[in-house]
């Protein structure tokens, strides 16, 4: 079933749909009378489950069918700040990470960034959001993940519980323990950020300041992983320690 995410809590048991969301559920997925959705109201933990009962002014009017709440959000507010790298994988790793379940992204340049976006960094941004929206309707969120971007590392400011710089060297090192072990310390409602190095990766004077302001190096196994990879490691990690090992 499509989900959808609304802005305004409907008024009544029937509701007239935003016209972008109507375009969707009616023009391209060729929806009718009877057909139903999921919205997920405001405060992003109830939903509401939907049909269209009429049309009016070729507008679809839904009814409330059923409510419900799901669980399905990290238990931690997590972020990936990723270095600002070339092509399409800032798009890939905000879709994927969206699917694996992070709260913030923020991409940042870095010292070791190819590509510069600087006055197209707004449109970019734009853009980047409404693939967050859409993946997290693909993937039964509740929340739509946030996309940022900081023009540098000097300019990045993070609070969290827990702050990771993932860190090649640590890997080559044969580091493999101290990712879990950082995970593991991790209550409900704590916080974690991640940080990835773009293609190049960070240097060490990066990583050297990074550690001064909290930052704990780690290791992402034996391998070295792409720019676009180690992000979706690294969720996978963190959803496998807190919500799988049980």
């Amino acid at each position: 079933m499509q989900r959808y995410f609304l802005d305004e809590v409907p008024t009544g048991e029937e509701f007239q749909l935003p016209e972008k969301v109507a375009h969707h559920f009616i023009t391209v997925l060729r929806s009718r009378e009877g057909s139903h959705a999921e919205f997920v109201l405001p405060n992003r933990q109830e939903i509401i489950i939907a049909k269209v009962v009429r049309f009016e002014l070729d507008r679809p009017i839904m009814a409330i069918v059923s409510r419900q709440e799901a669980h399905v959000e990290l238990p931690v507010d997590t972020t990936i700040i990723i270095g600002l790298s070339k092509g399409d994988k800032p798009e890939l790793v905000v879709q994927k990470a969206t699917e694996l379940g992070v709260h913030h992204i923020i991409i940042v340049e870095t010292a070791w960034s190819v590509v510069h976006w600087g006055q197209k960094a707004a449109k970019k941004i734009t853009r980047l959001n409404k693939i967050a929206t859409s993946a997290a309707e693909q993937a039964h969120r509740l929340r739509i993940p946030d996309v940022s971007y900081v023009a540098s590392l000097a300019d990045l400011v993070v609070d969290s519980t827990v702050k990771l710089v993932a860190w090649e060297e640590s890997a080559k090192q044969g580091e493999t323990s101290q990712l879990v072990q950082q995970l593991n310390g991790l209550r409900p409602d704590d916080s974690v950020s991640f940080l990835f190095g773009p293609e190049g990766g960070l240097s060490s004077q990066e990583v050297d300041e990074l550690v001064k302001r909290g930052f704990v190096p780690v290791g992402l196994g034996p391998r070295i992983l792409r720019a676009e990879t180690a992000p979706l490691y690294a969720l996978s990690t963190l959803s496998y320690v807190i919500e799988l090992n049980i």
